[in-house]
């Protein structure tokens, strides 16, 4: 078939392949406006594709056959509506994967419900005001989410409410994935809302624990004892895991240095 547009659709295709929005720098123009506006696609077999347009053969592989109802919508095909009644399933499908062993599957079902939540988080918003509605008219809808969204109002905390257990869960993927950075951050960001999240300060402790940062790690675990003086036995156990390693940590270095200085 000779399909002109079918290079801007190329390039939708392997955004949704790679994670991205697959909207990406496209604006509502025709597809020669798009290519002068940006030059390029981004991929040069598209660019040549879209200068000089031909017919093309297109191959379908079918990659499974599957039962009516069983099939589930990728995140950002999904309406606002359909996000939030997905989310409890996708989170129940997370802990489940979680409970095989399979932690790092949980952690993909985790990150999509955070997606779905975090994509209607942006568009909560209050009516907007005369002035805001007249600017809005002449910028465009692009600067509409911008202007709406509202990170203090009730809405947008009930929906980061829910957002804050799926995000912990993560956290928790993480940590067994030894992607302590991430789980670091994470907490980090919760805790800069919440400072009362005992769960945040926990999993921030074993991951400043396993980085070696024995004071951060320290002060975590003592905010947990603060904040629940009930965990002190599981606190206990962390805090002797991370001397023993030090311990370790002392001998070995001994070992590797000794002499260094007499040479």
């Amino acid at each position: 078939q000779h399909v002109v547009l079918y290079p801007l659709v190329a390039k939708s295709l392997r955004n949704i392949a790679a994670g991205k929005d697959p909207l990406e720098g496209q604006r509502h123009c025709c597809s020669i406006a798009q290519l002068h506006e940006h030059y390029s696609l981004g991929y040069p077999d598209l660019d040549e594709l879209q200068k000089n347009p031909q017919p093309l053969i297109f191959d379908i592989e079918v990659l499974k056959v599957e039962e009516p109802g069983s099939y589930q919508q990728d995140p950002w095909a999904m309406t606002d509506e359909e996000k939030l009644q997905a989310v409890p399933l996708i989170h129940q499908e997370g802990n489940e994967l979680y409970r095989q062993g399979k932690v790092r599957e949980a952690a993909t079902k985790y990150y999509d419900a955070i997606a779905c939540l975090k994509n209607l988080q942006m568009k909560v918003g209050s009516p907007i005001p005369r002035s805001s509605a007249v600017l809005l008219s002449v910028l465009g809808s692009l600067y509409r989410p911008i202007l709406q969204e509202q990170p203090g109002s009730p809405d947008w905390i009930e929906l980061d409410q829910k957002i804050t257990p799926l995000l912990l869960n993560y956290c928790q993927c993480k940590l067994q994935c030894e992607e302590y950075y991430e789980v670091l951050d994470h907490c980090s960001s919760i805790l800069n809302k919440y400072e009362d999240n005992i769960k945040a300060y926990f999993k921030r402790g074993k991951a400043h624990a396993a980085v070696w940062n024995v004071a951060e790690a320290q002060a975590d675990f003592a905010k947990v004892l603060a904040l629940d003086p009930s965990l002190r036995p599981v606190v206990s156990k962390e805090l002797r895991s991370l001397e023993a390693r030090l311990r370790e940590k002392d001998a070995e270095d001994k070992i590797r240095f000794k002499g260094i200085f007499s040479q």
